[in-house]
């Protein structure tokens, strides 16, 4: 029929009134094709087409036209509601393959229906809501027709969100390539499915359906085990891994336990190790073969040494052991040894400190032009000082400062002495061998009444507890006895948080029950740490002592107790989503501003890292309403915990807050971004923050210069020229004699975090797989609390992980092989040393310390060099632009790095362009951005059982007949074995001193006008 010539409906709207049921069906077939154009006519008798549709004479193709007809002509009316309605009733005649506006959306329509009707139903176990078939119909045809034209991502998006796990199985298992389904799958019920118990679910048949792939993705599984706390699945399938005869099992046991370990899950890790059954035809609990099979003593890895500290009665403390005489056995029982290290946790945190340490690059020259520029008398800046060299040393034990600067030290007294001490806690964090022997000097002295000061003391446990941090089997006993033996608040209250440190998340009732009698003391130093501690002791349990401490809140008159008790009940429902919701709702009804307060952070950690609306909307909501400045401050500052798995978000959502009229909700706003975007360098919130850190109000300028640093951590100039005007605003800020004290202290502590952990680490809330850091989502919460409480600034060095690739191989050692970073080295080198210039006298203008012309004229001293290094790399890239492998001689290497800088002075011209890319030698630093760069070569010796561009990396020995190189690291000991004397209890010792040494004067040369 030609359709072409119709200029009117009306006359087949005419015959819909003929008595001839063929005439009616000849007229709505034809209508049916004119609805596009016509549907502006054919709407005015909607009544009749309607009446044909309930027609009972009609049959029931007849009657479906006729609902087709009428759902199109409501569609185009905009009544989605009536136009979906009468599409059911078309029934097979609605072809959801059919590619037009209408059916794309009405089937949005149908899905939305469909999912929410789902989900009502499966969230109030209500019976009632029943689901129209004809709807589940229509759905079900979209998912079949998904999964035949093999669009499986979006077949099991659908699925998801429809709540048809049915289909879901069915996407995946037909899908082409099942592992890459499954983890986009993985992806979309962390990033979409805002139930926590539904994401349970999805999760539970993911591995079900992994475990029946015929090569399962195990390094999958056990992520998705660990998220449904199920230890003893992951146990079984390490020790089928471990059993095996083939060594790459075992190589991928182990890749597994490390990736585990960087979600520091510590219950659930020790919880793991516990199940992996003992070898066999041994009478003790585990293994301990001898140390010629182990990894041997001197690099201290997962083995031995690392056992003797564990005193808890616990199963890895090893006795001498038979060891089976089936090989297998033998084999089974070495391998468990290397793994209980990796699930301890001591095998990274060894690995790490002995990178740390080796790679360290710290500037003491930037420390030193703070000190200098301090006043005395400002025990705050002198305090911040402290800080920043402890977060700038964090985890790298060298402490040459503190040992330089022993009679300026010695000047602070009270709360600051308190700080000071704690500090080297951050410092040597991980250092779990010779944490007590370090700290000896000033811990509490049991039974004599030692002389020291109690607050020397109570530091000195707090810095146990940040050495030990979520890894405190050795320690909790000592911490325990300390906190028992003492009646002094200043010692209570450092010993509740280093207990609360080292037992993070393990919910020990008998820890919780010492805690909670210091609490009922009622005294506001010791019951502020009480309740902080119990809260990081009882991390995510979600347990009914919220409310034991929420009531005891509600008793006492002392509001540092109210304060510590609100943190506390909000680190309890961390990660509960849902489950949390009437305990928020309790708090943040409170009548008391500080328990409101605690139920932003309640609102924070229960959805942390899900960008879920309800919680953001809520927090939108206490940011702008509320009466209480801190309540306002805490909502606006709790978005960047639940957003910070979606950073680019965060500026977008906070920006109007950012100019608000209030200056603690312009300072929420920049800790918001600070949080979110930490390490990510992200354009849009350095330009948020930028107006921020020259604010009108002291407080809004310093949280925007510690929020700018977070973010700016681990950026190099060369990829961002914001860095380098950063770092000059903060040297301004310190050297000004008229800055504020309080804007000073955020610059002091921003220039802290800017090369923290000697350079070498950033801030990650999120590990390489997405789940969340519960100790740095944990350390950030209770370090933005230090607007309250200066001491518990320490935290953040929780957050720091480092940023390495540390390749190990079998014996998990550390060999020497190259990779291939590709992108210019410039890009991510280390920032320039600082020089000190040479013509003033220091001691009447200590302000040039750090200018930018030293370093014009650093760099220009350099030309000869620099021409020299870059014709060397133009001819042989390989070799030059090698990255550090360890220790000591490495100062030239780092100097060709450095001369590849692309603002060298314009005489220049002539030299070779920089390399585009540069070898790095295992074990290297990679920083985040650079991990999107890093290749293997292509005949390298060891290949990764799992590609990933950084963290800890378990290689394959391809030629494993060939004598292995190990790469050297330098372990830490000699720093720590000179305990006693001093105030830091530590002699300086040459080894520590080698990393810190000046830079070398430049090579003679010579001089051409």
């Amino acid at each position: 029929m030609a359709t072409t010539l119709v200029s009117s409906a009306g006359g087949m709207l005419a015959m819909l009134n003929e008595p001839h049921i063929s005439l009616k069906l000849h007229a709505l077939s034809n209508l049916n094709n004119l609805v596009d154009t016509f549907w502006p006519e054919i709407s005015t008798s909607l009544p009749k087409i309607e009446s044909l549709h309930e027609d009972e004479e009609f049959d029931q193709h007849q009657r479906q036209l006729a609902a087709l007809l009428v759902s199109k002509v409501f569609y185009y009316l905009g009544e989605l509601n009536d136009s979906l309605s009468y599409a059911l009733g078309a029934g097979p005649l609605f072809d959801v393959s059919e590619d037009s506006d209408y059916v794309h959306t009405l089937l949005a329509k149908a899905i939305d229906e469909y999912a929410s009707l789902k989900s009502k139903a499966a969230e109030s176990s209500d019976e009632s809501i029943k689901v129209d078939p004809r709807l589940e119909a229509i759905v079900e045809r979209l998912l079949d027709k998904c999964i035949v034209d093999g669009k499986y991502q979006q077949a099991m998006g659908t699925a998801i969100e429809c709540r048809r796990l049915d289909k879901l199985e069915e996407a995946i298992t037909r899908s082409d390539n099942v592992q890459g389904t499954l983890s986009y799958c993985i992806y979309v019920s962390h990033s979409f499915v805002n139930l926590r118990e539904y994401r349970q679910e999805v999760l539970r048949l993911l591995v079900k359906v992994f475990q029946k792939l015929p090569s399962p993705d195990y390094l999958s599984i056990c992520q998705c085990l660990m998220f449904l706390d199920e230890p003893e699945g992951v146990a079984s399938i390490l020790e089928k891994l471990l059993r095996s005869e083939n060594k790459d099992d075992a190589l991928l046991a182990f890749q597994i336990a490390f990736d585990l370990v960087e979600n520091e899950h510590q219950a659930f890790l020790l919880n793991v190790r516990d199940r992996l059954s003992a070898p066999k035809s041994q009478p003790s609990e585990s293994a301990q073969p001898k140390p010629s099979e182990t990894a041997s003593a001197e690099n201290a890895s997962a083995t031995g040494q690392d056992d003797v500290q564990m005193t808890d009665g616990d199963s890895t403390s090893t006795p001498t052991v038979n060891v089976p005489e089936d090989p297998m056995e033998t084999m089974y029982a070495e391998r468990l040894n290397k793994i209980k290290g990796i699930l301890s946790g001591e095998t990274s945190i060894q690995l790490t400190l002995q990178f740390l340490y080796s790679h360290n690059k710290s500037d003491l020259l930037i420390l030193k032009t703070i000190k200098q520029s301090v006043e005395m008398r400002n025990s705050v800046c002198h305090s911040a000082t402290i800080y920043a060299n402890a977060i700038m040393h964090a985890g790298t034990t060298v402490d040459t400062f503190l040992r330089e600067n022993l009679d300026w030290l010695s000047r602070a007294t009270n709360w600051a002495k308190f700080s000071a001490t704690a500090g080297l806690g951050v410092i040597h964090r991980g250092h779990l061998q010779q944490g007590r022997s370090l700290m000896a000097p000033y811990l509490p002295q049991g039974g004599t009444g030692g002389g020291g000061s109690p607050y020397s003391e109570g530091g000195a446990l707090y810095a146990l507890g940040l050495i030990h941090a979520n890894h405190g089997e050795g320690i909790k006993q000592f911490l325990r006895d300390s906190l028992r033996s003492t009646t002094v608040e200043v010692i209570q209250h450092g010993a509740c948080l280093g207990l609360g440190l080292a037992s993070l998340g393990t919910a020990d009732e008998d820890i919780y029950e010492e805690i909670k009698n210091v609490l009922y003391t009622d005294s506001a130093v010791a019951g502020e740490a009480a309740g902080i501690s119990m809260g990081l002791l009882m991390v995510g349990t979600g347990s009914d002592k919220a409310n034991e401490m929420l009531t005891y809140a509600h008793e006492t008159q002392h509001e540092k107790i109210i304060r510590g008790l609100a943190l506390g009940i909000a680190l309890t429902v961390y990660g509960r989503e849902e489950d949390a919701d009437t305990l928020i709702e309790q708090m943040t009804r409170d009548q008391d501003p500080i328990l409101r307060y605690g139920g932003m952070y309640a609102l924070a950690l229960a959805y942390r890292g899900t960008a879920n609306n309800k919680a953001i909307r809520q927090l939108l909501h206490f940011a702008v309403s509320d009466v209480s400045d801190d309540v306002r401050r805490t909502a606006v500052l709790a978005l960047g915990f639940v957003l910070y798995s979606d950073p680019e978000q965060t500026p977008r959502i906070v920006s109007l807050l950012s100019e608000s009229y209030n200056p603690h909700v312009r300072y929420g706003a920049a800790l918001a971004v600070g949080i979110s975007c930490a390490g990510t360098g992200l354009s849009e919130a350095i330009s948020l923050l930028e107006p921020l850190t020259s604010d009108v109000v002291d407080f809004v300028r310093q949280g925007a210069l510690i929020a700018m640093a977070m973010v700016m951590v681990q950026i190099s100039e060369a990829s961002d020229s914001r860095v380098g005007t950063f770092r000059r605003q903060l040297e301004k800020i310190i050297l000004d004699k008229h800055e504020d004290t309080m804007s000073k202290m955020g610059a002091i502590l921003a220039s802290g975090i800017l090369d923290a952990g000697g350079r070498n680490v950033t801030i990650r809330l999120l590990s390489k797989t997405k789940h969340d850091k519960i100790t740095a989502v944990v350390g950030l919460a209770v370090f933005s609390q230090f607007w309250y409480w200066y001491p518990l600034i320490y935290f953040i060095s929780l957050a720091f992980s480092p940023t390495a690739f540390i390749g190990l191989n079998y014996d998990l050692k550390s060999p020497k092989f190259e990779f291939l970073s590709h992108a210019k080295p410039s890009l991510f080198e280390y920032p320039k040393p600082t020089t000190v210039p040479t013509t003033t006298s220091t001691v009447k203008l200590p302000t040039a310390v750090l200018s930018t012309s030293a370093k014009a004229k650093a760099r220009a001293n350099k030309k000869a060099e620099e021409q020299k290094a870059n014709a060397e790399v133009s001819s042989a890239p390989d070799s030059t632009s090698a990255a550090p492998s360890g220790g000591k001689g490495k100062s030239s290497v780092e100097k060709d790095g450095d001369s590849m800088q692309v603002d060298s002075p314009t005489t220049e011209k002539k030299s070779e362009p920089e390399a585009s890319f540069e070898i790095l030698t295992n074990p290297a630093r990679v920083v985040p951005a650079q991990e999107k760069f890093i290749k293997f070569l292509q005949d390298s010796r060891y290949v990764p059982v799992k590609l990933a561009p950084s963290g800890f990396v378990l290689l394959k020995d391809l030629r494993p007949t060939e004598p292995e190189v190990l790469a050297l690291t330098d372990t830490p000991s000699s720093t720590t074995s000179a305990a006693g004397g001093s105030a830091t209890g530590l002699q300086s010792s040459s080894s520590a001193m080698a990393v810190d040494e000046e830079p070398q004067p430049p090579q003679p040369f010579e001089y051409t006008s």
